[in-house]
């Protein structure tokens, strides 16, 4: 008979040990290869289920609603798409009336961008690449394409004539991060006390999360989900960003009754599991370490980011909208420098109001980007009226609407000037800032001169809750938007850089995708 290892060496003990040792080599076995089965990529014949049970006893609590805030997990789809190859498709939301208070929109832009303009983009892209010089042309001819000039609203409390002399000066902005001063952040809110209209969420519990691969280095895109003690539906969700973080708000997704002092936070990435227990109260950050050697092993990429433009398409906003339309080639030479030569996707979202000639008008991402340019061109700003419009709606379908890819690093530039309208039948911005921290999308949002106290507290709420940043245009009188650029602000901010408007999203995406290495 052939003896195993194990055998051979107990043979060489006394009677008396013999069995003991046995015994123990068998039990070591059994145990390893049960860790072995419950650490399997999920592309085993039995994978694990997702998220894996937690069967701590659960806390004698009542679990209400709470303060009529909806404290139910989020729906939302994990990002699934492989690629953007396509021209920008589009869909639009229709308002309760075809114009509005002097809307000035031509037929094209009132009944979406015309197919011509996108035609006209993609065989300029085909005969840049057949001729070397066809790049300058094909920048040319994409400004020969733009829609004539719209006939602006004025600005709220600002005259025609200011707001013209405006738009042939450079866009200065200022840029906080409140989760990198998170002292001051919570200052801010106690200062403010929060108007009807927010729907507010308890921040001030924040824990770390940080997920990292057997080498130490951060796993972007990895899957989390926060459980409660005794209960298999995960009560929050999110993906790590490009550092492997995510910053968790346990009273934000918790009922005030929950008395759970802990908390299970599981992990995965390409299959691979690994979960960890969040004690509350407790200052240190959580971390998971997930084996990265039992990963599929997968090509060397460049590192994928799509960019999401989300812009009030209101009367007041035409300077903004100017600005954007005419930086945004520029913007995108830069970005597409950056190390790595990053895959860019483009997407872009308009929104209005219910009394506009749109609601929502979308164009799914796309590569293309002299196919962007020319749905950019046809954004026009009219309609409005009342301050606030559907920036739930246009959340909604920047989150769950858009075919974000996977592995990318994904962020949105929010570009307004008031705050989401509320109530009944609208999306509650709060739950689709909470989906978007699901699928791993950062809102970066852009306060346009004209946003009132209101407009400041959700958007840096927002941007707070997806680990984006709140940014703001600054003016030499704060007081006076007409004054041209500066480094002033009416917001209340402390401890911000100015740069012009276009620079400063160049470098917040530098920022990102910096932590984000190829592969």
């Amino acid at each position: 008979m052939t003896r195993s290892p194990q055998h051979r060496h107990t043979a060489a003990l006394p009677r008396r040990l013999r069995g003991r040792a046995l015994w123990s080599t068998t039990l070591g076995l059994a145990l390893a290869a049960f860790v072995g089965t419950a650490c399997a990529p999920a592309e085993a014949a039995r994978p694990m289920p997702w998220p894996p049970a937690w069967n701590e006893p659960a806390p004698q609590d009542p679990g209400s609603q709470g303060n009529n805030v909806d404290f139910s997990p989020v729906s939302f789809t994990a990002p699934s798409a492989k690629h953007c190859h396509r021209l920008p498709g589009t869909r639009q939301e229709q308002g309760d009336r075809q114009t509005w208070q002097g809307e000035a929109e031509t037929a094209d832009e009132a009944d979406g961008p015309s197919r011509s303009l996108v035609a006209k983009a993609e065989r300029r892209r085909a005969a840049a690449a057949e001729d070397k010089s066809g790049l300058a042309k094909s920048a040319t001819a994409a400004e020969s394409v733009a829609a004539p000039a719209p006939a602006f609203a004025p600005r709220k409390g600002q005259p025609v004539e200011q707001r013209a002399m405006q738009d042939s000066r450079p866009v200065t902005a200022g840029v906080v991060d409140d989760n990198a001063d998170f002292g001051e952040y919570q200052a801010y809110r106690r200062r403010h006390p929060v108007a009807p209209q927010v729907l507010d969420r308890d921040i001030s519990e924040r824990y770390l999360l940080e997920v990292t691969d057997a080498r130490g280095r951060p796993v972007h895109d990895a899957e989390v989900a926060v459980q409660r003690a005794g209960v298999a539906e995960p009560v929050m969700w999110a993906r790590t960003d490009t550092a492997g973080r995510v910053w968790l708000h346990p009273r934000a997704f918790l009922p005030p009754e929950t008395q759970a002092q802990s908390l299970g936070v599981a992990v995965r990435k390409a299959g691979v599991q690994a979960r960890a227990t969040l004690m509350r109260g407790q200052p240190q950050s959580v971390q998971v370490r997930l084996d990265d050697a039992r990963w599929p092993a997968v090509a060397q990429a460049r590192p994928r980011l799509d960019l999401v433009f989300m812009v009030d398409a209101t009367g007041s906003m035409g300077d903004e909208i100017a600005k954007l339309k005419s930086s945004m080639r520029a913007m995108a030479q830069q970005i597409s420098q950056l190390p790595g030569q990053p895959d860019i996707c483009y997407g872009l979202v308009a929104y209005r109001d219910r009394g506009d000639a749109f609601v929502t008008r979308t164009h799914d991402l796309t590569d293309n980007l002299d196919a962007f340019q020319a749905v950019l061109s046809q954004v026009q700003a009219a309609g409005g009226g009342d301050t606030p419009e559907a920036m739930g709606e246009a959340l909604s379908e920047v989150v769950h609407r858009l075919d974000w890819r996977t592995d990318a690093a994904r962020m949105v530039v929010m570009v307004a000037d008031a705050p989401p309208q509320t109530g009944a039948g609208r999306p509650p911005y709060d739950r689709e800032m909470q989906a978007a921290l699901a699928k791993g999308i950062k809102l970066f949002a852009v306060g346009a001169s004209g946003l009132d106290p209101v407009g400041e507290y959700t958007f840096r709420q927002m941007a707070q809750y997806t680990a984006g940043r709140f940014v703001f245009l600054t003016y030499r009188d704060a007081a006076n938007p007409g004054s041209g650029p500066g480094t002033q602000t009416v917001h209340d901010v402390k401890q911000y850089s100015v740069q012009t408007l276009d620079r400063l999203v160049v470098r917040l995406v530098k920022e990102e995708m910096e932590r984000l290495k190829a592969g």
